[in-house]
């Protein structure tokens, strides 16, 4: 039996790396087309993006550690043979010949530390057997050693492996994102081949996306960008194959079913049971463009000739579609006409609680709102002293398995309290909690902010809202840290010209540097690491006099000492030396 599984990530506010603007709707545009319309169970399709929701008790917010830990969860419950596509659309980065997909909490600085090593990555999918499709929209950083030229190791690994591969550009060039477009170019384009069912033939998605990105790119007035596409022999079914059973006009999965019914026992298998029929997909539903229109039992939605490779879309009338959910179950006809949905959510997580097992790996349930519930806590003057709605928030995060010391907990528990209405009996407590975990929100933010992570203090309060008492307080901080934003990264980029005056070995540039450097002011962003480089650099010259002083060159010596600024870490040894020296001369 064949599974379909996709995880798609996308990151726009990165911890240390400038934020991006589309990444999020690429990696929901593409999921949304995987469950939606190629057919894949949602179920299998994981999300990771910054305002992505936990599943039950697992994080989905894409640092390095969740994204290795859902990775590894995945191949492990994979059988061989199944086909996963991993789509990326963020940083990344080429360090010392390896290509790094850089997570949330990735560090330019410290890449083999905080980055995630596509070779590694690519390998341990291969040697599980699974069939990979890797889709990067990848970015690079300005102004960094993350500014290398990245992609041409992801093509050789793929070309070893015998893998899929698409990267949005050829390694020379950069990645840009359209906010007309809502999306990056090359994702924007993939979306476009994929909607027109390019995706069956993987040479003719190729194809089209070679064709359809520069193009987009020359029409919004960009640079070029070429994507570069690994296409192994034979060709891999990336998309399910969907054909059509005449009798039922039901859409069928040839290669799997996915059929599991609500009183079904479940099966000892290794991917994760459903509990919704995935297969049944209403016609009229269907993309008018696919409809049939020759009056045929089966219409090729690419072609007249029938294939085994394509998928088949019935005949539509208002009779056959009567026809077609007349005799099913009454909660799958609520299903298909919408009229039943919060009846089935209801009946769902009855069945989820019943069957804890089911649930392996990625959780049918799209968010937390099926199983997070705001309850009355009993008794609640007794446990918590003197009615401390601080403790009282805290007890309801521990009660839905989130933490109150993690951002993206504290959202989920914000959304889910506001759509208790006024007139439920759990409002007050709900306006409550809200304004706890918004406070603690505001108070992990500030701490972002004083470890100079301005980007992330500012999206960790965006989810406190206008009719919250906190939100003019929230936007006077947001506007002081916009300002400190500006001022380190002004500071910052004073500190990286400074760096690139060193010449090593060369006294005077080193002078001539912490010259540049002292320019930071005191009390701002970044002075702190400007006052660790000029240190740093006093003592590289204070090293260099001693050099010239082993040598017999003392006039030399006592030249480069001078250079040493005052205020230095090395100033002190450096008026030492002088004196020494001068004295040997």
């Amino acid at each position: 039996m064949v599974n379909y599984w996709a995880i798609a990530i996308g990151i726009n506010q990165y911890q240390l790396f400038q934020p991006l603007s589309c990444t999020e709707a690429d990696a929901e545009a593409i999921k949304e087309y995987l469950v939606n319309v190629a057919g894949f169970p949602p179920q299998n399709c994981l999300l990771m993006t910054n305002t992505s929701v936990p599943i039950q008790d697992e994080s989905t917010f894409p640092t390095k550690e969740n994204i290795v830990q859902w990775m590894e969860k995945l191949v492990a419950c994979c059988q061989p043979q199944d086909y996963l596509w991993l789509f990326f659309s963020g940083y990344g980065v080429n360090y010392q010949n390896k290509d790094y997909l850089m997570p949330v909490d990735g560090n330019p600085e410290q890449i083999v530390e905080t980055g995630i090593e596509l070779r590694s990555l690519m390998h341990s999918i291969h040697l599980s057997g699974i069939k990979s499709l890797f889709i990067f929209d990848i970015n690079r950083a300005f102004g960094t050693q993350a500014d290398a030229p990245v992609g041409a190791e992801i093509i050789a690994i793929a070309e070893e492996l015998q893998q899929s591969a698409i990267i949005s550009c050829q390694p020379e060039e950069f990645s840009h994102e359209s906010t007309e477009l809502g999306h990056g170019f090359f994702t924007a384009a993939l979306l476009e081949g994929l909607h027109c069912d390019q995706g069956y033939n993987f040479s003719e998605l190729a194809h089209y996306l070679t064709d359809l990105t520069p193009k987009l790119c020359q029409h919004h007035w960009r640079p070029l960008q070429h994507p570069v596409t690994f296409v192994p022999s034979p060709q891999p079914a990336i998309l399910p194959v969907i054909s059509v059973d005449t009798d039922s006009q039901a859409v069928i999965f040839p290669e799997e079913s996915f059929a599991t019914a609500v009183t079904a026992a479940p099966q000892p298998v290794a991917v994760l049971e459903t509990i919704i029929n995935p297969t049944i997909t209403p016609a009229h539903n269907l993309p008018i463009e696919e409809l049939n229109k020759n009056g045929n039992d089966k219409t090729l939605v690419n072609s007249p000739e029938a294939t085994t490779n394509k998928r088949y879309i019935p005949k539509v009338t208002e009779t056959n579609i009567s026809t077609s959910t007349k005799n099913l179950p009454i909660w799958q006809q609520f299903m298909i006409w919408g009229g039943g949905s919060m009846t089935i959510v209801a009946i769902l997580a009855t069945f989820v609680l019943r069957n804890p097992r089911l649930f392996r790996i990625f959780s049918t349930t799209p968010s937390h709102t099926a199983n997070i519930q705001l309850q009355a806590t009993p008794n609640a003057e007794n446990t918590t002293s003197g009615g401390n709605n601080r403790e009282k928030a805290i007890l309801e995060l521990e009660k839905m398995s989130l933490r109150a010391t993690q951002v993206s907990d504290l959202t989920v528990a914000i959304i889910t309290a506001k759509k208790v209405q006024p007139e439920q009996p759990l409002y007050e407590q709900a306006q409550e909690n809200i304004q706890v975990w918004s406070q603690i929100i505001l108070e992990l933010a500030e701490e972002k902010a004083r470890k100079e992570d301005y980007q992330g203090a500012i999206s960790a309060v965006e989810v406190i809202t206008q009719e919250q008492s906190l939100y003019n307080q929230v936007q006077t901080a947001i506007e002081k840290w916009k300002t400190a934003e500006k001022q380190f990264i002004s500071n910052k980029t004073l500190l990286d010209a400074a760096k690139k005056l060193i010449i090593p070995g060369q006294a005077s540039s080193y002078n001539r540097a912490i010259a540049l450097a002292k320019k930071i002011p005191k009390g701002q962003p970044g002075f702190e690491n400007a006052q660790i480089s000029i240190n740093g650099w006093s003592e590289a010259i204070l090293e260099l006099a001693k050099a010239r002083a082993i040598q017999k060159d003392f006039a030399s010596a006592i030249a480069t000492a001078a250079l040493v600024p005052d205020v230095t870490i090395a100033y002190d040894d450096a008026q030492d030396a002088i004196k020494k020296w001068q004295q040997q001369k």
